[in-house]
């Protein structure tokens, strides 16, 4: 049954996985029977080539979608100054991909600035239609409700772009006692959760807290601000990440659970449910 929302984690393959998911002929098609989107992070640091992308086409099912990244050297290295042939190679061979592909994410660097703001309208104004962005920002002064804020935020409703949601407050909970809990809290921003209301579908990016069921407090906010969006025919994008991503399931199948409690069109996860769920029961 088709879900009134999109779900996924931050990949699609991982050797803790594999006896939570479906049988099937590949990692994708096996995390396709559950999830119904994924955040493509594979073409941030690599671009696919076109034959790989038309092998993961025919990997998914026609209601999936995939949430590529532009590539580092676009948004990073760049800040996104002239990157026209690049985008328009990349573009070409993700072209296979087209029918199934979701907003890409433009993620951008805390050295990405209020004085970069025109490299991005310049970049998303010129990506050719149907395609369309999600933009993600980490610069302080995205943050500070000032009128860099102002000035992001009104760029983003004028092109109907959603701005991503990035919640990192149960990880930046956690107590730094293991290796991927610190390696976590090295690497992911810890900014204010600020939303930008637009009629783009909104995209959420949750970092968990390592304990599964402490991250109930930090979820219970969104079940109810996914479940209003899906009420007003919006279908958002979820993606549940952990600390270490081969507990990202069983996150993912708590916050579905919660959310099919308030919303009840929201359908169950078709996981293994024979194994344990780290406490979800």
């Amino acid at each position: 049954m088709t879900q009134p929302y999109f779900l996924g984690c931050p990949q699609w393959q991982h050797a803790d996985w594999s006896s939570r998911l479906p049988p099937g002929r590949s990692p994708l098609e096996r995390y396709s029977k559950v999830f119904n989107s994924v955040e493509g992070n594979t073409t941030f640091y690599a671009t696919p080539s076109q034959q790989q992308c038309q092998q993961w086409r025919s990997q998914v099912p026609e209601d999936f979608r995939f949430l590529f990244k532009f590539p580092r050297r676009i948004t990073h290295d760049r800040l996104l100054a002239g990157p026209g042939s690049e985008v328009r190679d990349f573009l070409d061979i993700l072209a296979p991909l087209n029918d199934v592909l979701g907003p890409l994410l433009i993620q951008l660097p805390a050295a990405f600035g209020p004085e970069h703001l025109n490299n991005l309208w310049r970049f998303v104004d010129a990506l050719p239609a149907p395609l369309t962005s999600t933009v993600e920002v980490r610069h302080n002064e995205f943050f500070n409700k000032g009128e860099a804020e102002k000035a992001l935020n009104r760029g983003l409703r004028e092109r109907n772009l959603a701005r991503v949601c990035f919640d990192s407050r149960a990880l930046f909970a956690a107590t730094p006692d293991s290796e991927s809990i610190r390696d976590a809290q090295r690497k992911k921003p810890r900014v204010p959760v600020h939303l930008l209301p637009s009629e783009a579908p909104p995209v959420i990016r949750y970092i968990g807290h390592p304990d599964l069921q402490t991250n109930r407090r930090f979820l219970a906010p969104w079940v109810e601000r996914v479940g209003a969006w899906i009420e007003e025919g919006k279908r958002p994008f979820v993606f549940m990440h952990m600390p270490d991503n081969g507990n990202a399931l069983p996150l993912a199948a708590l916050w579905n659970e919660l959310l099919s409690e308030r919303t009840p069109e929201v359908n169950a996860l078709h996981l293994n449910d024979e194994l344990p769920q780290m406490g979800l029961f």
